[in-house]
């Protein structure tokens, strides 16, 4: 028998080095799904924000934006959502999350009202995997992965990130919403750990907040 989850479009969310692009894209290669990976590489702002938040915070925002829409316009048909597995390593509503950390009130009104024109065309996932980190956890990994835009995240930035997300999640009633602590986990590494993830994915949750913790 094939082996199956008891959903069609899972989000794997996280701060910045959770481990959310590595999860996606190994759950889509275990059970051959379409799967949709954020390209924030592309974002030519990026190294500019690290280094100056307040003058390239909007432009970073409104690249990220157009950039996910497009994205999830081509890649979630909506003939199809509903039949086959989708794995996205991002759920578009965190571009208002980070837009409402990284703007200006006067900028965040007026991106707002462009976010709720283009999140009007998208369903929500049928679940958010979130994996929580702590700070020096994310720290350790974007260090160990070396990209020089990176270099300048702080802690604090790091933390406002943290803040935002559960302040949604708190909020959020409509779909299950499961917190995974996975910190000092190497889930890519530990197949018991990768295998408790997937076991995770096979329960059935009713919508609000869950929190769970690995016991490996």
């Amino acid at each position: 028998m094939t082996e199956q989850l008891p959903y069609n479009f899972i989000a794997i969310e996280g701060n910045i080095g959770s481990g959310k692009t590595t999860l996606a894209s190994m759950l889509s290669e275990r059970f051959s799904c379409r799967l949709i990976l954020e390209q924030f590489t592309d974002n030519p702002f990026l190294p500019y924000f690290y280094q100056d938040p307040e003058r390239y915070g909007f432009p970073l925002e409104l690249f990220f934006m157009t950039e996910r829409y497009k994205q999830m316009q081509l890649m979630l048909p909506q003939q199809e959502l509903f039949v086959d597995l989708t794995i996205s390593d991002y759920f578009f509503f965190k571009t208002l999350l980070f837009a409402r950390n990284n703007l200006q009130d006067e900028e965040f009104r007026m991106f707002q009202k462009l976010f709720s024109v283009l999140n009007a065309s998208f369903p929500k996932p049928d679940i958010i995997l979130f994996l929580h980190r702590s700070v020096d956890s994310l720290l350790e990994n974007i260090k160990s992965r070396g990209r020089s835009y990176e270099s300048a995240i702080s802690r604090q930035y790091l933390q406002e990130i943290q803040n935002v997300y559960f302040e949604y999640f708190r909020m959020e009633t409509s779909i299950p919403v499961v917190i995974l602590d996975v910190d000092r986990i190497d889930f890519q590494n530990d197949k018991n750990s990768y295998e408790e993830i997937i076991n995770c994915l096979k329960s059935n949750y009713l919508p609000g907040m869950h929190q769970l913790i690995l016991s490996n």
